[in-house]
């Protein structure tokens, strides 16, 4: 008996002295995410500044990164550049190329077209590889505004764009457009995304886009951390009709009508880093200084942060 007695004391003594350990483990704070900010150069597009400029640009107003144009990168190439000068270029200006904004049409039906538009993709990987890209922007280009769409068949073409991400070094990021007619909504491209049944998915949300749509945003907390890398920050006016609102009518974040305390605090609960990148085709903003353009959306993304903690 008092062996069993013994047995039971240390027992209890050591039970007792874990206790503190399981309380602390249970009560621990749930890591938040950190920000980046990145320049879309859509913002600044309308002056026509040209990459070079794009890339100073950015830089001088204070940005992390950049999220270049394929379009941009093909034509600085056309005119005999090359790609180990521009990736001095943006090393030499602190940057980092967050993400390339490309329109190889991956997802199309037609079997040849499919195939060509895989070669483009490859293509333009290669392109961000050299120049120290990880991502490429893969939305629904080519697709028909009223084609049906076999969101099975969807998940696997998707599935191949992210074996070419493998091959390359940069991850296809799978992009809804609200107004394309075809994948407008989260939950068809959270359905592709599941389709291709690959760890390596991802999906690259925008605010204008969530919200033309009709997504909303709630959604948003169904999708663990790592699902988001990137997220287009811009903001919509209350004084369009939703459906008439075009990529155009974007304006800087926080002079909309988005509600930006709950996207901050859903990406702040994912707990894995985020870049922001201001993405916007306004027309007035292009008619003004581009770098006074690029630092007031700078400004205005870090005003939101501060005041939605």
């Amino acid at each position: 008996m008092k062996r069993r007695n013994a047995i039971l004391t240390l027992g209890s003594i050591g039970a007792a002295s874990a206790i503190p350990n399981t309380l602390q483990a249970n009560v621990s704070v749930k890591k938040k995410a950190t920000f980046t900010f990145c320049l879309n150069t859509s913002t600044i597009s309308g002056q026509k500044p040209g990459i070079l400029k794009y890339i100073d640009i950015a830089a001088k107003a204070g940005y992390d990164g950049i999220e270049l144009w394929t379009n941009d990168i093909k034509e600085y190439l056309k005119n005999g550049n090359k790609l180990n000068d521009l990736a001095k270029i943006i090393d030499s200006s602190g940057l980092k190329v967050e993400n390339a904004i490309g329109f190889a049409p991956w997802m199309v039906s037609d079997n040849e077209k499919r195939r060509l538009g895989l070669i483009q993709l490859e293509e333009e990987m290669n392109w961000l590889a050299a120049l120290g890209g990880k991502r490429i922007a893969a939305p629904p280009a080519g697709v028909g505004r009223d084609e049906p769409i076999d969101w099975l068949q969807a998940g696997l073409r998707y599935k191949a764009a992210l074996d070419l991400g493998k091959k390359t070094g940069v991850m296809p990021q799978l992009e809804f457009w609200g107004a394309s007619g075809t994948m407008f909504h989260l939950s068809q491209a959270m359905a592709v995304a599941s389709a291709a049944n690959d760890t390596d998915a991802r999906i690259l949300p925008d605010v204008y886009h969530l919200f033309r749509g009709g997504s909303g945003f709630d959604a948003l907390t169904m999708l663990s951390g790592s699902t988001i890398e990137i997220f287009h920050f811009n903001d919509y006016v209350a004084h369009i009709p939703q459906e008439k609102q075009t990529d155009n009518d974007r304006v800087y974040p926080g002079d909309g009508i988005a509600p930006w305390s709950k996207i901050i605090q859903i990406l702040k609960e994912m707990g894995t880093p985020k870049v922001l990148s201001l993405e916007l085709f306004n027309k007035e903003y292009w008619k003004q200084d581009p770098l006074e353009v690029a630092k007031k959306g700078l400004m205005k993304m870090k005003k939101l942060l501060e005041t939605n903690p």
